[in-house]
């Protein structure tokens, strides 16, 4: 399997050369190519050192290494020539100008030019200052890219080295690499599936303007269905009170708990798997008033229990069909999640505690602990992209009835 690895400048460079190691130590061969401001970084020649390869630098300086990398001694115009002889193009560390061109199509380099000219998959991990990544030209261009299917690895948060705290280190080498071989096994291991899939947050009116939430964005759900669409299945997803993301599927959009209720058991007969990713709320408002509360003294709101969803979900499911249960905590992580798993009667349960900060809620990063009555396996902090990934692997032994592997197997962990 080829890989080009595209390098555009930033401190991060050199974390590149580590990713050209754990490429190579998933029997991946990799071709480097280098943008200009990435050579102020890093020489060339470390990465030549590495991948025993001349590092491609300019579209004007023919190199000796396109017949290494197309297998072909022939005459070719060489951003053409790679950009069809490779299996993947991965540019990392991706930087805001390098996102923006590629959104754009604008080709005024090696590297960029080789984006518009193949069609392989494309992954990009960006690495920049925060405020850099959260503007919201840098964000336009990440969801542009993300609808014509290029794969995002975002950034990890911590201490950058403009001296700042906030998302914009470039993700781990291990992340990104497991990504990439994800991309390259071009893992349909859903196909014939029909996944349902419940994201976001339920809101129970108090009156006709205020009601009672959650602070559940939707995004952990919204990763689960872009990789389960990734990797062949259809996906049903129902989805409160968030944006939906750009993806190709049955969308179902609902507020309250018990309009999901009706949306998910109208769905049920026709999944084979459910993944109960949404954050319902427990309660809701018995008398709803009927026009907005005004300010002034103290109201009393009584308060009666939802529908238990998840509870009629596995009564009513079909023989084979798996569900899968999410249980966000504040304490007592592995304990709750072992009881709700007992008591809901669920294949496997995703145990993540939410009190984390930078986790959980409002975050595009995660961790947990995926829970079967045959054990415990631990979901490394990760983006929630790759969480989805890393659920999904596991869903796929559950489906197969495949037991865990030993080296996957942990300690229970204490929380």
């Amino acid at each position: 399997m080829n890989v080009l690895l595209g390098v555009s400048g930033g401190v991060a460079v050199y974390k590149a050369a580590e990713l050209v190691r754990e490429l190579q130590r998933h029997q991946i061969d990799v071709q480097v190519a280098m943008t200009r401001s990435a050579e102020e970084f890093v020489r060339p020649l470390t990465f030549a050192s590495l991948s025993g390869k001349q590092v491609l630098t300019s579209l004007w300086k023919p190199t000796t290494n396109v017949e290494a990398v197309t297998g072909s001694d022939d005459f070719a115009i060489e951003h053409i020539a790679i950009a069809q002889a490779i299996d993947a193009l991965v540019i990392a560390p991706a930087t805001a100008n390098m996102l923006a061109k590629m959104a754009h199509g604008i080709a005024d380099d090696l590297i960029s030019t080789i984006y518009l000219a193949t069609k392989v998959p494309v992954l990009v991990a960006p690495a920049m200052n925060v405020n850099m990544w959260e503007h919201p030209a840098t964000q336009a261009s990440v969801k542009t890219l993300r609808a014509r299917g290029v794969h995002v690895i975002e950034p990890e948060p911590g201490y950058l080295a403009c001296g700042m705290t906030g998302d914009g280190r470039l993700a781990s080498t291990t992340e990104i690499a497991d990504e990439v071989l994800r991309i390259l096994q071009n893992n349909k291991d859903l196909a014939g599936e029909t996944i349902l899939i419940t994201a976001g947050g339920t809101r129970e009116p108090i009156d006709p303007v205020r009601y009672i939430g959650n602070r559940s964005s939707g995004k952990m759900g919204h990763a689960l269905t872009e990789a389960a669409i990734a990797r062949g299945a259809q996906v049903i997803l129902v989805t409160a009170a968030t944006n939906v993301p750009s993806v190709q599927c049955e969308i179902v959009r609902v507020n309250t708990t018990e309009e999901m209720r009706a949306a998910v058991l109208a769905a049920l007969p026709r999944a084979t798997i459910v993944i109960k990713a949404a954050a319902v709320s427990d309660y809701r408002v018995r008398d709803v008033a009927a026009q907005k509360l005004k300010r002034g003294n103290a109201i009393n709101l009584e308060l009666e229990p939802t529908e238990d969803i998840l509870l009629e979900v596995t009564r009513r499911r079909d023989a084979g069909t798996l569900v899968i249960a999410f249980a966000a905590e504040t304490e007592r992580l592995l304990e709750e999640a072992r009881r709700k798993l007992a008591l809901k009667g669920v294949d496997a349960i995703v145990a993540n505690d939410v009190s984390r900060a930078g986790f959980g809620f409002d975050s595009d990063r995660n961790s947990g602990v995926f829970i079967t009555s045959s054990g415990e396996i631990l979901l490394p902090e990760s983006s929630k992209r790759v969480m989805a990934d890393r659920i999904l692997d596991h869903v796929t032994q559950l489906r197969t009835l495949t037991p865990f592997a030993k080296e996957h197997e942990i300690e229970p962990v204490r929380c």
